[in-house]
């Protein structure tokens, strides 16, 4: 049951990346950064792909994001990164986080433990939980998008890739 199970998680948790893709690409110049970060397009879409590469990882003790992202989204005072990250720089970290979770799915075994900031999960609560995150910031990321420049990519019923990395 699992294995039939798994390539149809990634479905549905590939296409939320997809939906984040989709929306990060289809972001016009001037929506992606303007002179408040906390409701900016790239800080919004930044955050969604940190914690996508976090909840794939091992555990918060051995998380290092790829460069030039740092540790910034965990301070607890809301410190923000030092400067805008670009188009470019998010879609190649989403990649990374994307093929993180394609080998957390492959591998999964579903009621094994993880913690992460003091909650304790099982693999597959961890992935609906970041599921869910995504979802909740592709909502945002595309009302924004609707509200500043009146067009946002359509919904993606299933990811453009399979698990196997077929189309």
């Amino acid at each position: 049951m699992l294995e039939t199970l798994k390539p149809l998680l990634w479905q549905q948790f590939g296409a939320a990346i997809d939906m984040l893709e989709n929306a990060i690409v289809a972001c016009p110049d001037q929506v992606w950064a303007t002179e408040d970060w906390w409701f900016d397009f790239w800080y919004n879409a930044f955050h969604t792909v940190f914690f996508l590469d976090l909840n794939a990882s091992d555990s918060l003790d051995s998380f290092v994001p790829t460069e030039p992202f740092g540790l910034t989204e965990l301070d607890p005072s809301g410190l923000l990164p030092e400067r805008v990250f670009t188009r470019t720089e998010l879609l190649t970290y989403l990649e990374l986080a994307k093929t993180k979770w394609k080998q957390r799915i492959a591998n999964l075994e579903p009621e094994r433990a993880v913690t992460f900031n003091g909650h304790e999960f099982t693999q597959l609560e961890m992935l609906l939980h970041s599921l869910r995150h995504v979802q909740h910031h592709v909502g945002q990321l595309n009302q924004l998008l609707r509200q500043r420049s009146d067009d946002a990519p359509r919904w993606v019923a299933r990811a453009g890739t399979g698990l196997d990395g077929s189309s």
